[in-house]
C-alpha cells in the first residue's frame, strides 16, 4: 500500500506546474526560487544547516543541482512526548473563526507542541480546514512568543555582526586544574538526535521536513519509536513513514498540507505585532517555518539549530 502511495504522490508532484509568481504573503507558499533564497538565509545565519544535491538520478531540475535539499545532523531529542504532562494552570487561548465561530486551544503556554483540542460546532469541511489551520498557526505562534522569534528576526536582518570576543588569559583555566574539572563535571546526558531534512513540495509549493532519528547509542530509531516524539495530535496522521523525494531511504515525514494556510497566519501575525518596523522577509521563511515545525515535534530542540 505504501510503494503504491509512494508512486501516486510521485506522479502528482510530476505532473504539478512549477509555481513561477510569488504568493508569500496572499497564500503562505513560495517558488523554488524563494526556497532557495530562504534556504541561503538560512545556512548563512545558522552554520549547522547545509545545502545537499542527493542522489544524481532523482535531481529536480527547477532546484539547482547542488541545492536541492536542506539538512542538519545530530539535533538532540531530550525527551518523549509522554514526558511533557500537562496541568491545570496551563493556559487556555481562546481562536476567533471566520464566521463568529469560536473554540478553546487547551495548554497553549507550554510547548509549541501542546494538544490542541478538538474543534467543536457543525462547521463544514472548508471551515475545518480553516479552523484547524487556525488553531495550528496559534499553537506555533505560542513558541515563537516563548522562543523570541522576533529578535531572532530582528538580529537576523542585520548586516553587520561583532566579532567575537577574544578570552581574557585569566579566564583560561590551567591545564593542571584540567582533572579537578572533569572531576566536577555533570555526567552527560544521553539523548537521542536527529538528523532533519528540508525539501520543497512542488504539489504544495511549501518546504517539507523530514527525520531521520537515532538513539544515545547511535542506533536508527524504528517508526514507533519516532512517534514517540510527536505530538500525539499529528502521529501517523500528518507524520507518516514515506521516502525521501532525493535520497533512496524512507523517513518519517510532515506533510504539507495545511503549511501554506499556517505559515500564512503565521507571517500575518508576525507582521501586525506592534512594534515591529519591518515587515517579515520571504527569506526569513524557513526561520519561522521551524518555529511552526516545533508545534509537531516539541520535543526536538530545534532552537539549537537556528539560534541567531
Amino acid at each position: 500500500m505504501n510503494s503504491v502511495q509512494n508512486i501516486f504522490f510521485g506522479i502528482r508532484e510530476y505532473l504539478s506546474p512549477v509555481l513561477k509568481n510569488s504568493k508569500f504573503k496572499e497564500t503562505g507558499c513560495i517558488t523554488p526560487e524563494e526556497f532557495e533564497a530562504a534556504g541561503d538565509f538560512l545556512v548563512y545565519k545558522c552554520p549547522t544547516w547545509s545545502w545537499e544535491g542527493g542522489e544524481p538520478s532523482k535531481r529536480r531540475d527547477y532546484l539547482l543541482p547542488d541545492k536541492q535539499f536542506l539538512i542538519t545532523r545530530n539535533v538532540p531529542c531530550l525527551r518523549r512526548v509522554k514526558q511533557m504532562e500537562y496541568t491545570d494552570e496551563d493556559a487556555e487561548t481562546h481562536i476567533e473563526a471566520d464566521g463568529g465561530d469560536s473554540w478553546v486551544m487547551s495548554h497553549s503556554s507550554r510547548g509549541a507542541g501542546g494538544p490542541i483540542e478538538e474543534i467543536a460546532g457543525s462547521m463544514d469541511e472548508d471551515e475545518d480546514e480553516e479552523a484547524e489551520a487556525e488553531a495550528e498557526a496559534q499553537a506555533a505562534i505560542k513558541a515563537m512568543e516563548r522562543m523570541k522569534l522576533q529578535d531572532q528576526l530582528q538580529a537576523a536582518a542585520e548586516e553587520d555582526e561583532d566579532d567575537e570576543d577574544i578570552p581574557d588569559m585569566d579566564d583560561i583555566p590551567d591545564m593542571d586544574d584540567y582533572d579537578d574539572m572533569e572531576e566536577e563535571a555533570d555526567p552527560i546526558l544521553s539523548v537521542r538526535t536527529y538528523d532533519v531534512f528540508i525539501t520543497y513540495d512542488k504539489y504544495y509549493q511549501t518546504p517539507r521536513m523530514w527525520l531521520f532519528g537515532y538513539d544515545e547509542h547511535r542506533r536508527p530509531l524504528v517508526s514507533s519509536q519516532i512517534f514517540e516524539d510527536v505530538s500525539q495530535d499529528y502521529a501517523k496522521k500528518t507524520v507518516t513513514i514515506e521516502s525521501h523525494p532525493h535520497l533512496n531511504m524512507s523517513l518519517a515525514s510532515i506533510h504539507p498540507c495545511r503549511h501554506g494556510a499556517v505559515m500564512k497566519k503565521i507571517i500575518e501575525k508576525v507582521a501586525n505585532d506592534e512594534g515591529k518596523e519591518e515587515p517579515v522577509r520571504v527569506d526569513q521563511y524557513l526561520i519561522i517555518f521551524l518555529k511552526f515545525m516545533s508545534s509537531v515535534v516539541p520535543t526536538i530542540d530545534y532552537d539549537n539549530t537556528i539560534s541567531a
